[in-house]
Order: C-alpha cells, then sequence, then structure tokens
C-alpha cells in the first residue's frame, strides 16, 4: 500500500493531536520494514511496510523500557502506539528521534558491541512468550534455493559448505538467552565512527544467542572479528550456527533487493564474502 506523508500526518493529527503541530519530515532512505518520518525535533514515526513488521510498535513499547537500564548503549525510546485508522491497517509506533551516522570497522567498536550482546543475554527480564524454538533448519529449503539462484556470482560449493557446517552444528542446549534478531550494520547509530546506539529490535526474542552473529559479518572484518569473537566467548557450535544465520539473512537479501537497490546489493555482496572468509 501507498505510504506518504499525508497518511502520517492524518494519522499524527486524529490520534495524537498534542503534536499535529509538529513538523513531519520523511526520512530516506527508510528502511526495509518501515517507513519512517521526523516529527519535530524530538520525535519520529514509523509504519511497518509489510505484515512481518506489524508487530514491532507494541513488541518494543512493552519490552524495550525494561531492557533499557541493563544495556551499555542507547536503544529506541518508545513514546507511543498508533492504531490502525485512515485505511492504514496495522499498529504503528512514535518513538524519541536518535540521532546518528555510520559505525566504523574498528576494534573499539568490536568490544563494544560483544559487551552489548554480553549484557542483553544476561538482562535479568524474563518474557515466556518471547522464546522460539525456531532452527535454522527451517530456513534450509530457501537458502539452498538461494545458493543456486547466485551460483553465477559467488562460490555456491563454498556457500553450501557453510551453510552445512551450521546445520551440523550442535543445537543451542543451554537456558534460552535475549537476542536482538537482527543485530547487523544497518541496525547502528554511531558518533564519529564510535557505536552509541542500537536500532531496531522488531526480532527480539530469548533462545539461541547464534541469532545475533550476523554484527560480525556486516560490521566487522577478519581484522576485527576475532576481537570480538574472543570478548563474547563464542564456541565453535555456535559460531558456525552464527555464519549460518548471517548467510541466509544475507542471501535472502541479496536476492529480494540486491537487482533494484544498489546500496543493498554491495551490503549483502559484502555480508556474503565476510561469511566465506570465515
Amino acid at each position: 500500500m501507498r505510504i506518504d506523508t499525508a497518511l502520517v500526518r492524518r494519522l499524527v493529527n486524529g490520534q495524537f493531536p498534542q503534536w499535529a503541530g509538529l513538523p513531519l519530515t520523511p526520512v530516506d532512505p527508510g528502511g526495509s520494514d518501515h517507513v519512517i518520518h521526523r516529527l519535530g525535533e524530538e520525535l519520529s514515526v514509523r509504519l511497518p511496510r509489510h505484515e512481518g513488521a506489524v508487530n514491532q510498535a507494541r513488541l518494543e513499547f512493552e519490552w524495550l523500557p525494561r531492557l533499557a537500564p541493563h544495556l551499555p548503549l542507547a536503544i529506541p525510546v518508545p513514546v507511543a502506539v498508533g492504531e490502525p485508522a485512515e485505511g492504514y491497517p496495522w499498529h504503528w509506533a512514535v518513538s524519541r528521534w536518535l540521532p546518528g551516522g555510520p559505525a566504523d570497522d574498528s576494534v573499539g567498536n568490536a568490544v563494544v558491541l560483544a559487551d552489548f550482546l554480553t549484557a542483553l543475554q544476561t538482562a535479568p527480564v524474563t518474557g515466556s512468550a518471547l522464546v522460539t524454538g525456531e532452527r535454522l533448519a527451517a530456513r534450509d529449503d530457501d537458502t539452498r534455493a538461494a545458493i543456486a539462484q547466485v551460483a553465477g556470482k559467488f562460490d555456491a560449493g563454498a556457500l553450501t559448505a557453510v551453510w552445512e557446517a551450521a546445520l551440523d552444528a550442535p543445537a543451542w542446549d543451554r537456558p534460552p538467552v535475549w537476542f536482538h534478531g537482527d543485530f547487523h550494520q544497518g541496525n547502528l547509530l554511531g558518533d564519529g565512527g564510535r557505536v552509541t546506539t542500537v536500532i531496531d529490535f522488531g526480532g527480539l526474542g530469548r533462545g539461541d544467542p547464534a541469532r545475533d552473529l550476523m554484527m560480525p559479518f556486516t560490521l566487522m572484518s577478519e581484522r576485527t572479528r576475532p576481537v570480538f569473537r574472543e570478548r563474547l566467548g563464542v564456541d565453535d557450535a555456535t559460531w558456525a550456527r552464527g555464519r549460518g544465520w548471517a548467510l541466509a539473512a544475507g542471501l535472502n537479501a541479496y536476492c529480494s533487493y540486491a537487482g533494484t537497490v544498489p546500496r543493498v546489493a554491495a551490503a549483502t555482496t559484502r555480508q556474503i564474502t565476510e561469511v566465506l572468509a570465515g
């Protein structure tokens, strides 16, 4: 459906009249899951683009204020959840505006991000409803199909070897821990290249921490990945599964968007290449 500034204006004015006089400016590029507008100087409005993102507004509103005190980096501060209206079918979010630019591939950031995950995984916040038992094997058919699709661009044999090693790795057999669920370079904000903020917690849940090992294959390189892995204390089986999660996500995004969005093509090409490098 078309989500333009006029629609966002009607939703805000109709449900939050206290902000009706604030300027509304589209953020470009937005996210693959949300259309984003800046509302005044201090707020942002995020509307899901598709059904896969429709639970994020309420999820973040409930859980992020409970997790934030335990985390060493800033995370989104939800302010309100909007209701479906004006022909728009889903809940949407108003949050504090978070400034920032890109984060650099540095040893310092590798340490900071490992410490963030350590704090997240051990946060003393329970929520059985968020425990997920999704296994990597659920993505087997789609990932093998994607490997076949990109065989002219990447080494399909090497991709298959990484994927099968991930599937063969022992499963997580310890208590579930918190994971971000979409922990990659695009969900960071930085100040002068130094990571300050982690955003986009739509995949938040509790389970296997390997799901959050996309970051070392998106932001980092062979120089900084070992620093991150040692700091976080990742065992061989979890690292293998993490490479699998990173590969599956990178292939999915590459096959879905690389042909039409050059920045996604560049980011996912790097992600897949770094997964192969290990």
